[in-house]
């Protein structure tokens, strides 16, 4: 199947969905491309969760498909990554456990996945966390130990749904450093959900504005920040600059 976007991993192309015969989404058109971070920002509430949903299989759309690597995959889960914003992590798994978690599902021994997952653990900065328990963690350790199993479920497309929202302001900012950092190491493909503009701006390389209900796309607005990014850009003349023009479309 021809891509409509050179270079894209995934294609989202005129999706639309209904929730107890209330469209929610409408003809959704989107991409991401290797390597790429992307951005859905848009007020809560207004269906960002039901187009991850859609995007990852686990609902099917009335109308539409979505395209992952040239290959149409809508409505088949397993394909993409998935990270909400309440970590998930299981309690009763040790940090190294619960990364293992999605190979062990996919047939892997339970310690040949943990030797796999051990290679990455100094690219998500986890090092003397392996054999923790999450009720052992801070808040930004638990999502870097949820990033990682999210890793290790796809490594090419991730969907972050607001993984900082529940984090203090200045967890948060070193958590959204943190994934840039990781990104770079690993290469990822990213599309990231959030209602807060600064954060999208800081983070990403393109930003899908949804507005209104059913949600629509509004605009697609380039990020052409250098990286990589800093704190003190936020605080430039070009970053305000792309503030004000979001605020106007919200």
């Amino acid at each position: 199947m021809n891509s409509y976007h050179k270079d894209s991993v995934l294609e989202v192309i005129e999706v639309s969905k209904e929730y107890q015969s209330e469209k929610i989404l409408e003809k959704i058109n989107i991409y991401l491309k290797k390597g790429e971070f992307v951005t859905l920002l848009g007020p809560s509430g207004i269906g960002k969760s039901t187009l991850f949903n859609v995007i990852s299989g686990l609902q099917k759309p009335e109308s539409g498909k979505i395209i992952i690597n040239s290959e149409e995959v809508t409505g088949k889960t397993g394909i993409v990554s998935y990270m909400h914003q309440k970590d998930l992590l299981l309690p009763w798994r040790t940090v190294i456990e619960n990364g293992a978690l999605p190979l062990e599902i996919k047939g892997f021994k339970k310690e040949e996945a943990k030797l796999k997952v051990k290679e990455v653990f100094k690219i998500f900065e986890l090092a003397g966390a392996a054999d923790k328990y999450p009720s052992q963690l801070s808040g930004g350790m638990r999502q870097r130990a949820a990033l990682l199993r999210t890793y290790m479920t796809s490594r090419d497309i991730m969907l972050l749904d607001e993984p900082f929202g529940g984090l203090d302001a200045l967890t948060k900012h070193k958590m959204q450093e943190y994934l840039l950092q990781v990104q770079r190491n690993i290469k990822a493909s990213i599309l990231f959900i959030t209602h807060d503009i600064e954060e999208a701006i800081f983070l990403s390389d393109r930003i899908y504005i949804l507005n209104e209900i059913p949600a629509k796309i509004i605009e697609e607005i380039k990020v052409d920040l250098l990286r990589p990014r800093t704190s003190e850009m936020m605080s430039t003349e070009e970053f305000t600059k792309i503030k004000r023009n979001i605020l106007k479309l919200l």
